[in-house]
Parts: C-alpha cells; sequence; structure tokens
C-alpha cells in the first residue's frame, strides 16, 4: 500500500519532504496486511478523510486525537468524530459541554464533526488505523512519524494555524510547533476519565477564534452543525 499514492495531491506535496521513504513504505505494508487480515477502523475507504476534507492551504485549526475509536460504526477518519446516528462518545459530550459554556453552542445530538473538517479544522488522530476492539492496537507501528510529519508540515506554513492540543499525548508534540506564526492552545483531555481537570473552563474555542482573528484568519463557527 503506497500511503502518499492515497493522500490527496496537495498533502502529498506538503508532506513528502517530511517523510522517510524507506519508514513511509513499511507503515504501507503493515497497514495492508492488517487491513487484509483483521477488522480494521477506520474503513479503508475513510483512512485519510481528515487531509480529504481539509487542505494544507484551508487549514486554521489542527486538532490532534490520539487513535481512532475502535468500536463498529464509530471511526470514520476524523478525530473526537463518529458517525451520524452514533451515540456521542463520552469525550466528545465533555467536548460539546466546554462548547456550549465557552462559545454558547448548544450540544449537537450528532458526534459528527464533518462541518468543523470542511471549515479547516483538520481533525488529526496521531494514530490513523485500530483493530476492532482492540484501542492502541497500532501504536508504534510508524503512524506517530508520519502524523509528525503533517504537524511539522503545517508549522512550515507561514498563515497562522492554531494546534488545539487536549491531553498529555497531544501536548507532548507543541515542541513541534516552533514557527513563531503559529499559535498552540493546551488543555486538559476531555474524557471522563481526566474528570475534566484543566478542561472544563479552559475556553479554547474563544482563544482558538481570537488566534486566528490576531493573525488575520476568519474564525470558526464552532456549531458542528453548519
Amino acid at each position: 500500500m503506497n500511503l502518499t499514492e492515497l493522500l490527496p495531491e496537495a498533502w502529498r506535496a506538503e508532506l513528502t519532504p517530511f517523510l522517510e521513504p524507506a519508514a513511509t513504505a513499511a507503515l504501507g505494508a503493515f497497514v495492508a496486511e492488517q487491513y487484509a487480515t483483521y477488522t480494521i477502523y477506520p474503513p479503508i475507504e475513510d483512512l485519510f478523510a481528515a487531509y480529504r476534507l481539509c487542505s494544507p492551504s484551508q487549514t486554521r485549526v489542527l486538532l490532534l486525537g490520539q487513535d481512532p475509536y475502535h468500536g463498529p460504526g464509530q471511526a470514520h477518519g476524523l478525530s473526537f468524530s463518529v458517525r451520524a446516528g452514533v451515540r456521542v462518545p463520552p469525550s466528545l459530550r465533555n467536548v460539546y459541554k466546554e462548547l456550549a459554556e465557552d462559545v454558547g453552542v448548544a450540544p449537537s445530538t450528532s458526534g459528527d464533526l464533518t462541518g468543523w473538517a470542511r471549515q479547516g479544522i483538520l481533525l488529526l488522530n496521531a494514530v490513523l488505523t485500530v483493530r476492532e476492539k482492540s484501542a492502541g492496537s497500532h501504536k508504534n507501528k510508524g503512524w506517530e512519524v508520519f502524523t509528525d510529519a503533517t504537524i511539522r508540515a503545517l508549522n512550515a506554513r507561514n498563515e497562522r494555524i492554531v494546534f488545539l492540543l487536549w491531553g498529555s499525548y497531544a501536548r507532548k508534540k507543541a515542541s513541534l510547533v516552533t514557527n513563531p506564526v503559529h499559535t498552540v492552545v493546551e488543555s486538559g483531555h476531555p474524557s471522563p476519565l481526566n474528570g475534566g481537570k484543566d478542561f472544563f473552563g479552559a475556553r479554547m474555542f474563544s482563544a482558538a477564534n481570537k488566534a486566528l482573528a490576531d493573525g488575520g484568519r476568519p474564525p470558526i463557527d464552532w456549531d458542528p452543525r453548519g
């Protein structure tokens, strides 16, 4: 599986300078073997949905998750998002609570964040695939290098991008953002396992919009329903 050939052309051009061909080929071979052998999420046609829905030039916000949901019918290639009709996961319910408190967006009954992606929010997981009912099963198989390259490519752009980093895992990626034109907004993770610590009240959505406005870019309409 040639992963770079599956990417939209604009992303392929931006990522290639930051990718090591042998490592990317090894990752592609692993991913192909996993899809051929096991039930893997998201479905292969949604593997690069985040990239397809949000081009590099459109990207205003990067929201980094860890790995896809591992239950049937949930993951569709966008971090924190689930397909329409699927029960809203607990972490996303907490995101919706903070959205209401911060920017007055009433909680959606749908967990589909495609509306965010179409506005220029790159909903990226650090690991892009997972085996069914086996959280973290594709950790340390090469995806982290691939998605770090995505962050590095965005860091190289000179229009302001806001990097929303929730939780200790995502916050470690702040070191990849070295271009002073960009803004990093950090908080705790929305997972109920975190108890809302450093997430509720962090007001990262309004902070992101202020940073975008200060950088001369349009704000995000945070209502995922559009």
